[in-house]
This record gives C-alpha cells, sequence and structure tokens, in this order.
C-alpha cells in the first residue's frame, strides 16, 4: 500500500545560524483512479488511506449510491510503478444490479483542491439529497461547539508529523463525542471519505452530528454535508457565498470562523444555543456575556 508519510532530504535555512540538511516528512499525495464497473469515472489527487471509503463518499456526494448495500464491492486493480509494484491507486467499484448505470461525465482528472470540477453548470451541482435537514432539530451549546477545532486539532495523526494536511471530523451534535476524523491533502477527499466511511457503517442519514472542517466552508462541502443528511456544518475559516446560500435554502447550520471562544453564524442560527456562551469580566469589572 501507498505511504501516507514520504520522507524527503531537505535544506533548512534560519538567519544568523549555519544552513544544514534535515530529513523532513511530507504528506504522501498520489492520483486515485476511481472506476465503476469497469469503467473510468474520475481521476482525484489524494492521500492514500481510506480509498474505499474516499470512493464511497464521492459515489454518495454525486447521487450514484444512497445506501450501504448500494455498494456490492469495492477491488483495487493492477496499477504498477516502474519497478512492477502494485501501486494500488486504481480501484474498481461495483454497484449493486439494481442500480442504474451512473452517467460517466467527469472521466478526467481532478487535483486535491477541486471537488465540483467539472460539472457543466451550477444547476447540475445541486444534487437532490435523498434526506432532507431542515426538520432536524439539533440543538448545540454554543460552549460545545467552541471545542470542537481544539478537538479535531487533538487527532490530526499525520499533520503532526507534516502539517500538510485537510481534516474532516463528524461529531454527535447533542454529546460532542467524534464519531470519526480523516485527513487528506484535499478537503473535499477528508469529506468523502467521513461520508464515506458512514455509508459503509450504515449509518446515513447522519442526524443530529457536526461536520468539522480544517479549512473553509465552500459549496461543494455544503453539498456533500447535505447529501449525507449532516444538519450542521462548522469550519474555522469562512465560507463562500454560494455555501451560504446553499445552507440557507436547505436548512443547513453552517458557522464559519470557530475560533476559541467566537464563531459567525451564516444560516439557520437556531441550532446554535448561545445561553451557554460564558460570562467575561470586563476590565471595569462589570459583568458581560461574551
Amino acid at each position: 500500500m501507498a505511504r501516507i508519510v514520504v520522507r524527503r532530504q531537505v535544506t533548512r535555512i534560519e538567519l544568523g545560524a549555519p544552513t544544514r540538511r534535515a530529513e523532513d516528512h511530507l504528506a504522501a499525495e498520489e492520483p486515485l483512479e476511481i472506476r465503476v464497473g469497469g469503467r473510468p469515472l474520475v481521476v482525484t489527487m489524494r492521500t492514500p488511506g481510506h480509498d474505499v471509503e474516499l470512493a464511497s463518499g464521492f459515489l454518495l456526494s454525486e447521487g450514484v449510491v444512497t445506501a450501504r448495500e448500494h455498494v456490492a464491492a469495492a477491488r483495487y486493480c493492477a496499477g504498477t510503478d516502474d519497478e512492477g509494484r502494485n501501486t494500488y491507486n486504481v480501484l474498481d467499484v461495483t454497484l449493486a444490479t439494481s442500480l442504474p448505470a451512473p452517467a460517466l461525465q467527469r472521466a478526467f482528472p481532478i487535483t486535491s483542491a477541486c471537488g465540483v470540477c467539472g460539472k457543466t453548470s451550477i444547476d447540475a451541482v445541486r444534487t437532490r439529497s435523498r434526506w432532507t435537514v431542515a426538520d432536524d432539530d439539533l440543538v448545540v451549546p454554543a460552549d460545545l461547539l467552541a471545542t470542537l477545532p481544539d478537538r479535531l486539532r487533538e487527532h490530526q495523526a499525520v499533520f503532526d508529523r507534516t502539517g500538510g494536511l485537510h481534516a474532516a471530523g463528524l461529531f454527535d451534535g447533542r454529546t460532542g463525542e467524534l464519531l470519526v476524523l480523516r485527513e487528506d491533502v484535499g478537503r473535499h477527499n477528508a469529506v468523502d471519505k467521513v461520508i464515506g466511511w458512514a455509508l459503509t457503517q450504515g449509518r446515513l442519514p447522519l442526524r443530529g452530528t457536526v461536520l468539522m472542517v480544517s479549512g473553509r466552508s465552500s459549496f461543494e462541502l455544503t453539498q456533500k454535508a447535505l447529501m449525507a443528511g449532516i444538519p450542521f456544518l462548522a469550519s474555522v475559516s469562512a465560507p463562500s457565498s454560494l455555501a451560504a446560500e446553499l445552507a440557507h435554502e436547505s436548512g443547513l447550520t453552517l458557522v464559519g470562523f470557530l475560533r476559541g471562544p467566537s464563531m459567525v453564524v451564516y444560516a439557520r442560527p437556531d441550532r446554535v444555543d448561545a445561553s451557554s456562551a460564558v460570562e467575561a469580566v470586563a476590565p471595569s469589572g462589570r459583568a458581560v456575556t461574551a
């Protein structure tokens, strides 16, 4: 199996100190060709590992599958390097015979930064989910929500070694329990691995959960959350305008700039219980609500 972390000799330069050679760790980035029934569907740049979850999550987000039983099998195909070793970079997914053959409209490379590349129009991106999140009665205390970025960071084992991976974590919105965390060089890949895990575990729809991502919330990540029935998406950075629009239209709670005690709610603020905000003491000694 391909490595998640790659060692490389580097030159370290620090002003006022001697230049030195050292070994550094880099997050691996390799292509994964996803095939369906032997037919090429897409090539995505990803961090190797949890490839079946990645493929399953991608097919879910594209609306090809909606349940565990829709994926009959997944196996690596022959793909070799210059020395004849299997690269494990070609994965063929067999769908249940009851499913119609998917329209293979994206059979070309996409990068680790691209999640909806190749769509012919914005209307085609708005894949309709099997589930709605608008009626999910989840309410998350603000103080619990504020702990999620640090909890996500604590479990980023590969990031600790490389500093070069995105993370997506799925939390129980009522208890704060971390259900699963996945890392990848691509933000959308990390999310695909999370929802692919849920698909393979038969846990869809993901009602009552919070999807926490380490970067920004784009339209594509919002769409993926909706396709998995996730009612709450939070990120440490800003959402895009289209992500906020889609969240508002779909009834998904969207939180950005979740850093320390502060956050910005862009859609469905009723799912954030601000009464749990901790009281701070102003310099004058007068109590104020943070």
